[in-house]
């Protein structure tokens, strides 16, 4: 009986395993019949490589390029996906969009952080939000209106610190969504904080992730954390528009713009909202700045310039050359974004390959940060490299993004 029992195992087991390498070798022949795609692997059938992409990214990344050189193909996040590591075909990329290439993100992402949000739209859609995004966040708004505040929300933050034992990162992340919450709805109580912030944490997961909308799945979480948020908005929406009282915050500019070329659908504020407080919540979660002694230095030198309780101002803020010298040098090593997702609205010839109409590139400029011939010893810290201001602005520094995509909260 035991001897049968062991044999049905090994049979079992044996026909897993064939049933597994003809799934692949299947996948592998179903892509292999279209002419001039760059080498690569497709991975499992539905799944590709995004279990492995997700887990592992960089390391996974630098493994196929060893293997496939800098242009291969690969099947993530739900797409056939062409990944680019090439500086010159990235940057051409980058500062082509329109020419049958459009962003290209994820439908978990397009499902989380909206459709209308200002990494998903393009042409005139793109140019519309940008513009209203930079009305709200650009160097003349920092100076005058976001930076006092910035400064006293980050005031009243830090007072909860006193006599703590604190962990850093864990803290300045709170404080960087605290922050940008209080930036877009500043006199919102305390209680609807506490209410979003649960529900915010559902969305971020589901960003990332396989648009399986099953109880359990990051997905679903994201979606369900979506959901209740923009329902919350929705809610605050109703009651700004239905009073009288004068609010100075970035919901409010966002209601009353003045500017008819930058006037934002509801649709299209709730998914801006959602990606200013995604995108500065997630990059300071990732990154944390590195300050040595130098960058100790700047700041007791301003200090000593201040009275006691005196905000900083513009000028205190372009003077700290180093602090942002270290801030460069921090987001290069750390690399918050890996990289930009393209897709394709018509065959188009790149490198000598063909990739598909409705195809994603991944234009992946991470190993870029690393290059020794741009940045000398580059897995070292030195900031003082970025007190050449030109470094700031070579052809292939992406650390903001490139071309249209430049971040327009940079500053």
């Amino acid at each position: 009986m035991a001897v049968l029992v062991v044999v049905i195992v090994a049979c079992l087991l044996a026909l897993g395993l064939c049933i597994c390498f003809a799934m692949l070798k299947w996948n592998e022949i179903r892509y292999s019949r279209r002419k001039g795609l760059p080498p690569g692997n497709m991975g499992w059938p539905v799944l590709g490589q995004t279990t492995e992409f997700l887990k592992h990214g960089p390391s996974c990344m630098k493994k196929q390029r060893a293997k496939y050189g800098t242009v291969f193909k690969t099947h993530i996040l739900g797409c056939p996906t062409v990944i680019s590591v090439d500086p010159e075909l990235n940057r051409y990329i980058l500062m082509n969009e329109g020419k049958g290439l459009v962003p290209g993100y994820p439908q978990s992402m397009l499902d989380i952080l909206g459709k209308c949000n200002i990494a998903a739209v393009h042409g005139a859609a793109h140019k519309r939000i940008r513009g209203s995004l930079l009305s709200l966040v650009g160097p003349l708004v920092i100076k005058d209106e976001l930076l006092p505040k910035i400064d006293k929300f980050t005031r009243f933050f830090l007072q909860n610190w006193h006599g703590k034992t604190i962990d850093i990162q864990e803290t300045t992340n709170e404080m960087a969504l605290w922050v940008s919450f209080k930036q877009i709805v500043e006199k919102e109580p305390t209680t609807f904080y506490e209410i979003f912030k649960p529900e915010f944490d559902k969305l971020l997961v589901g960003t990332l992730s396989l648009p399986i909308n099953i109880p359990g799945t990051n997905y679903h979480h994201g979606f369900k954390g979506r959901k209740r948020i923009v329902k919350m908005l929705k809610q605050i929406m109703g009651q700004r528009r239905a009073s009288s009282i004068p609010y100075d915050d970035i919901l409010c500019r966002l209601l009353r713009s003045k500017d008819s070329k930058y006037i934002l659908s509801d649709e299209e504020i709730i998914d801006q909202i959602i990606t200013i407080l995604y995108s500065g919540y997630e990059t300071v979660r990732d990154c944390l700045d590195d300050f040595d002694d130098g960058c100790q230095e700047e700041h007791f030198a301003l200090r000593e310039k201040k009275k006691p309780g005196e905000s900083i101002d513009w000028d205190d803020y372009k003077s700290m050359s180093f602090t942002r010298a270290v801030i460069f040098e921090t987001s290069r090593l750390a690399t918050v974004v890996n990289g930009v997702l393209i897709k394709t609205t018509e065959d188009t010839v790149l490198n000598g390959f063909t990739i598909p109409r409705g195809w994603r590139i991944y234009v992946y400029t991470r190993e870029i940060n690393y290059d020794p011939f741009l940045y000398p010893e580059p897995f070292t810290f030195n900031p003082w490299r970025w007190l050449d201001k030109s470094l700031e602005s070579h052809n292939y520094c992406f650390i903001f993004g490139g071309g249209s995509r430049l971040c327009p909260g940079k500053e």
